[in-house]
């Protein structure tokens, strides 16, 4: 019928809906509850049907445990050799730290013929199973978080009733140590309870379902609202929870179809690229020490070489060096594991150094000799080098690693640290970062805004959401795994991994670009925490500089019988830099890990030092028997590449001549040293006194001390502060009236983490009060000490020092500290105006501004310089000098250093104790470019070396070095002076240092036979050519393989030849440029 006042009743459409329609919040809710472990329903959802049968019982389950005393960890051999006493489940193990040894042997039940059967073990601690024979096999994570891993493997089909035993080493401290919170300090008596021990059968498709529906509710719950993907997710979600029934596989069989069939549905072509990487971030030392770093790398080493296993699509990226050599000499089973899996490309070494270093502290050459240490382990265990420098923890990025890592043969830089900024969002995902010098490094900063992702939609919405440079580029990084104990990626990881679509990364066209540091906006407290540990990685970087320029020396004169020390110097290098790891480094480390690093800096002072002054014994042509009686002089060494004139202190000896000032306590006296050449050494026997102008001291009107040279006049008042600085020359006032400098200031110092935050700076007070007396009053040196209180459990006292022949005013400080959450800054006022100060980094200067005009200026409130800050106008400047500090700020004219902190974690008793250090003021003419800065911060943290000698050696000792000179290039410093890594060859590294152009010659006492260009790998990249005196050049068409009859003609030729070469070559260098150079002589 075609009426249409007729209904068909024959026509049924969609079916009604019998239910009130679905209210999103609650029915996540619900689906959530579908497969939550809470007391609502977990015995009946999806959990409940994760294995099929379970047993603890210990009619098949057998357990011994050997308990190592003294908190020792031994290795496997020794272990198993113990006596093993019976344990069961429910004891409890401890103390902290303290390590538990078991022997597990197992009967498969069997009624589990056939199946997979998997061993379960819970103890809310760290543990590594180990095969009978001592292979690592895989790690165990305790606790009941996102990142615990209970089970293992222990065959895919079952023949019932066999027997497996095998060893479990149990480490008695969670994944994140064994303090209260994540960065509580440790507590020494935290205990551990075995709460599961099981044998299981696992339900594989129950598990699949599992997986299937993580994905599907995590699309729901995470996708915008009004997608129509959110809402089909959202569907499913609730279409599954009302199909599955508990106990019915075949309910189980139809969840899997109706989620298939939702995540078959394809996205669109033009949906953002994501590759996903495997990935186990070890902090090498921080809420534990280095000893249980080398465990933890081999639990989540062999965790994911079993993954690897069973996954061979799987590919996991692993940086740092010194974990690969830590688990290359405890581990070696597992190494030979690591390497058969390189070599099928599933384990992906990356990175490229030693460690994952801070990049603000560490000098310049320390940075190099990670990338150096790193390439060259990399290199010869792996056969390749690395192309990625990865750092994706450290606490913000100096603006010479671009330079840095593209001379050690590295291309792409990797991290997603300042996605943490808690001032300013970074704005690049994707960019070229340009160095210092203008080197560009692609980077790319993972949208995940983690290396620690779950592999779960979420993360990967937010890295869509989240990439800044989708104009540009359509693919980033997910790196997931759990970090520091919970062994890299899980099983679960990968199989959701495999549930989400990837695609392959796609060429980019064009990038924006970023300039200069990354200021990581968090953690700035950083650049003063454990502020022993920070004055040994400075005096130590330093001390390996001398020995090295020494050693090199010694094998220069005497090739043939010197033995350059080489594998001690590594052995250094490696040690310090272990210690410039970034949670290290940085002072937000647990106090174990610290008296570690202390004994580490212990032992290589002390032997550093020996080997110094062993050095300096060899080529003086000194022993124990050469200094007779009699009449004695001494030599003074200059390490550095320019000329010095200072005020030095000599050692009390009747044999010396008598000093012109004894210092005020009567343990030294005072000499002023001429002329000392660069890179050289020069005799004094004190008969003749140089020229100079005497340092004066008196008191003007108001009874204030005033300590003035030919250079400056200062006036301290009578608490010590300097109230008063004027250049003689120009005239010039340096302080405004009612300003000063050497003001102590305490701010109260209540973190977030172990930092200091921006509020600090509201809540502070001048430590006032204290006193001044004279000790010292020339000639050649006046000297002040001042007094001060600072606190009712802390006091302060420093000799301030001013030398007859230099502009700089010394502060040679003790503080006996005991501060809760306090932070100690000293500050001066400058009568300049200056809208940025200039701060040494590395191989060069950064400039930051004095202002807070927008949020980036403001975030900038502590910042990391190395040797000085300075602040400049047109015509004059003042530099602020340190010996081992690291953490400034400045606002308008004020510079301030800082000195000590006391943050209370995770550290309780973070730099309590006696501090020693030294800072500097040094007024200069001209702006800072135009000054000697540089030189000077050099020379206040690098001493004239002395050595007592025979008189009869005055003269002679200035020819016992090989000469190296660097000449018309001020603004070049020569810092590195070493024999090459695989050669007898010399390596040179300079910079330019102030941001300018530079022509310098190198010049050389001894022929140089070639030179050539190089990287910090040492590989040579271009020959120099050796320049020619003029009057002196030579007939080229001279061949010395011409048969020549005449021998005046030959000689005449060789010395040519040697004159030629003593010239030395001429060095083109950019700004901020680094350049090394490899010589042969």
């Amino acid at each position: 019928m075609n009426d249409p006042r007729h209904f068909d009743s024959r026509y049924r459409g969609p079916e009604s809906l019998e239910t009130p329609k679905m209210i999103r919040s609650i029915t996540i809710d619900r689906c959530s509850n579908f497969t939550s472990g809470g007391a609502n329903g977990n015995d009946i959802n999806l959990l409940s049907q994760l294995y099929k049968a379970r047993t603890n019982s210990e009619e098949f389950i057998s357990l011994l445990v050997y308990s190592v005393p003294d908190l020792r960890r031994i290795p496997f051999n020794e272990a198993i050799q113990q006596e093993f006493r019976p344990t069961r489940l429910g004891e409890w193990f401890g103390p902290s730290w303290s390590t538990h040894w078991f022997h597990v042997q197992l009967r498969i039940p069997n009624e589990f013929a056939g199946e997979e059967v998997h061993f379960i073990w819970n103890a809310d601690n760290e543990a590594l199973i180990w095969s009978i024979d001592g292979l690592p096999l895989q790690g165990l994570t305790g606790g009941a978080g996102s990142d615990a891993r209970h089970e293992y493997i222990l065959t895919t089909n079952a023949q019932g009733g066999e027997i497996i035993q095998f060893y479990i080493e149990m480490a008695c401290n969670g994944m994140f140590g064994a303090g209260n919170g994540l960065i509580g300090p440790p507590d020494p008596n935290r205990f551990f309870n075995l709460n599961e021990l099981d044998l299981a059968v696992p339900n594989r498709r129950a598990w699949d379902l599992l997986y299937d529906f993580q994905i599907i509710l995590g699309m729901a719950r995470d996708l915008p609202p009004d997608s129509l993907r959110a809402a089909q997710a959202l569907y499913t979600s609730n279409k599954i929870v009302n199909t599955f029934h508990p106990g019915s596989d075949d309910s189980i069989e139809e969840c899997l179809k109706i989620a298939n069939k939702f995540l078959s549905a394809k996205n669109g072509d033009s949906q953002h690229d994501i590759i996903a990487l495997g990935h186990c971030h070890i902090d090498t030392g921080w809420l534990w020490p280095f000893e249980e770093t080398i465990r933890k790398a081999a639990r989540s080493w062999s965790s994911q070489i079993d993954l690897m296993d069973r996954y061979p699509e799987y590919k996991f990226i692993c940086s740092q060096a010194q974990q690969y050599e830590w688990v290359k000499d405890n581990y070696p089973a597992l190494w030979d594991r690591i390497k058969e899996k390189i070599s099928t490309g599933q384990f992906l070494p990356t990175g490229g150094t030693w460690i994952e270093m801070d990049t603000n502290m560490p000098s310049g050459e320390s940075l190099c000799r990670q990338f150096l240490l790193g390439q060259r382990f990399y290199e010869e265990h792996f056969g390749k080098r690395c192309k990625i420098f990865w750092l994706p923890d450290s606490f913000g990025y100096a603006s010479q690693l671009p330079q840095l890592m593209h001379l050690a043969d590295m291309k792409y830089f990797f991290t997603q640290k300042l996605s943490w900024n808690n001032v300013n969002k970074f704005p690049f995902s994707t960019f070229w970062w340009v160095g210092l010098d203008g080197t560009k490094a692609l980077t790319h900063m993972a949208p995940s805004e983690t290396y620690n992702a779950q592999c779960t939609p979420e993360e990967l919405i937010r890295t869509v959401r989240n990439h800044r440079d989708k104009e540009y580029s359509n693919t980033s990084l997910l790196v997931y795994g759990n970090g520091d104990g919970g062994g890299g990626p899980l099983a679960s990881m990968i199989e959701r991994l495999r549930r989400m679509k990837n695609v392959v990364q796609r060429e980019t066209p064009v990038l924006a670009t970023w300039t200069g540091e990354m200021y990581f906006e968090l953690h700035r407290g950083i650049f003063t925490t454990h502020a022993l540990c920070k004055k040994f990685n400075r005096s130590c970087e330093l001390l390996l500089r001398d020995v090295e320029i020494l050693a090199t020396m010694a094998h220069i004169v005497d090739t043939e019988n010197y033995e350059y020390p080489k594998a001690d110097l590594d052995q250094f290098w490696k040690m310090i830099g272990l210690i410039q790891f970034h949670d290290v480094m940085s002072g937000s480390a647990i106090e174990m890990v610290y008296d570690d690093c202390l004994q580490m800096y212990a032992k290589v002072d002390m032997l550093a030092k020996q080997t110094r002054g062993a050095l300096i014994n060899k080529l003086l042509d000194l022993d124990s028997t050469s200094i007779s009686e009699g009449k004695q002089a001494l030599a003074v060494i200059n390490t550095l590449s320019w000329p010095r004139r200072e005020v030095i202190e000599v050692p009390l000896d009747e044999q010396l001549p008598t000093m012109k000032q004894y210092s005020a306590f009567g343990r030294t006296g005072y000499a002023l040293v001429e002329n000392v050449p660069p890179l050289g050494v020069k005799g004094f026997n004190f008969v003749e006194e140089p020229e100079y102008e005497p340092v004066k001291v008196s008191t003007d009107n108001n009874n204030n001390i005033v300590m003035e040279n030919i250079y400056i006049r200062a006036t301290f008042d009578k608490s010590g502060h300097l109230i008063g600085l004027t250049d003689k020359k120009l005239d010039r006032p340096l302080i405004r009236p009612d300003e000063r400098g050497n003001v102590f200031k305490m701010y109260e110092d209540i973190p977030l983490f172990w930092d200091v935050e921006i509020y600090h700076l509201e809540k502070g007070r001048v430590v006032e009060e204290g006193s001044v007396q004279l000790l010292e009053q020339g000639p050649l040196r006046a000297a002040l000490l001042v007094e001060k209180r600072i606190s009712d459990t802390s006091r302060l006292r420093q000799i301030v020092v001013m030398t007859a022949v230099s502009r700089r005013i010394d502060f040679e400080t003790e503080v006996d500290w005991n501060e809760n959450r306090q932070f100690l800054k000293v500050e001066f006022a400058w009568d300049i105006m200056a809208d940025k100060v200039t701060y040494e980094t590395q191989y060069g200067t950064v400039q930051r501004p004095t202002h807070y005009n927008t949020s980036w200026d403001s975030a900038k409130f502590e910042v990391a310089g190395h040797k000085f800050a300075d602040i400049s106008e047109y015509g004059y400047g003042v530099a602020l000098l340190n010996d081992c500090k690291y953490g400034y700020a400045a606002h308008k004219n004020v510079v301030r250093l800082s000195l000590i902190r006391s943050p209370k974690a995770p550290d309780s008793n973070c730099d309590i104790g006696h501090h020693v250090f030294k800072y500097a003021i040094y007024p200069h003419e001209g702006h800072f470019m135009q000054s000697d800065v540089v030189r000077e911060g050099y020379n206040f943290n690098v001493p004239l070396l002395t050595k007592v000698i025979p008189q009869a050696k005055t003269n002679a000792v200035s020819n016992a070095f090989p000469k190296f000179r660097l000449e018309e290039a001020p603004n070049v410093v020569m810092d590195t002076l070493k024999r090459a890594e695989d050669s007898n060859d010399i390596i040179i590294r300079l910079y330019e240092a102030y941001g300018g152009h530079a022509r310098a010659r190198l010049m050389c006492s001894l022929p140089m036979k070639s030179v050539s260009r190089c990287n910090i790998l040492e590989d040579e990249m271009e020959a120099i050519q050796i320049t020619t005196q003029p009057g002196s050049a030579v007939d080229r068409t001279f061949s010395t393989n011409l048969r020549v009859l005449d021998d005046d003609i030959v000689e005449l030729h060789q010395q040519n030849e040697v004159r030629r070469q003593a010239e030395g070559i001429l060095l083109n260098v950019g700004p901020f440029q680094v350049v090394t150079l490899k010589i042969s002589l």
